[in-house]
């Protein structure tokens, strides 16, 4: 899979930061195949964190995705896409994310840390079917890839 999942977090979106983002990506090559700004139900966050269900922070994750509009969002790329956008996400720890990262550069905290993006091509296939589940059938261009 080519094909990766991100989302300009709300506190990305109430900063006004989510335009920031998605052209850090754009810039890189990594082509926009959906995007939406939504907001997100408590069902839909579930689904997304089930990973972390149970866990003490859970509860945290899902009343702060659903506490704004969200931009979720579907880039392309070469193998691996998901690594690249890891990477240009930075650290979770936005104190220990390096200078030049999204969170390196714009994020003030580890809780607020602006971005989500897919950590395997597992993960991103999982997640892209959650917000966007009928982009397989859409085909959004020749891909150069």
């Amino acid at each position: 899979m080519n094909r990766t999942l991100v989302i300009a977090k709300p506190d990305a979106v109430e900063r006004g930061l989510a335009g920031e983002i998605l052209s850090r990506f754009e810039r890189k090559g990594l082509k926009l195949v959906a995007a939406e700004l939504r907001s997100v139900d408590e069902e839909t966050a579930g689904r997304h964190y089930a990973e972390h269900e149970g866990k003490p922070f859970y509860g945290e994750l899902i009343e702060f995705i659903i506490r704004l509009p969200a931009l979720v969002f579907v880039v392309e790329g070469p193998d691996d896409t998901w690594a690249i956008v890891r990477t240009m996400m930075g650290a979770t720890n936005s104190a220990e994310a390096a200078p030049g990262t999204i969170r390196g550069d714009l994020s003030p905290s580890f809780t607020e840390n602006l971005v989500h993006g897919s950590d395997s091509a597992e993960s991103a296939e999982r997640e892209i079917g959650i917000w966007f589940p009928d982009l397989w059938r859409f085909n959004v261009g020749a891909s150069r890839w």
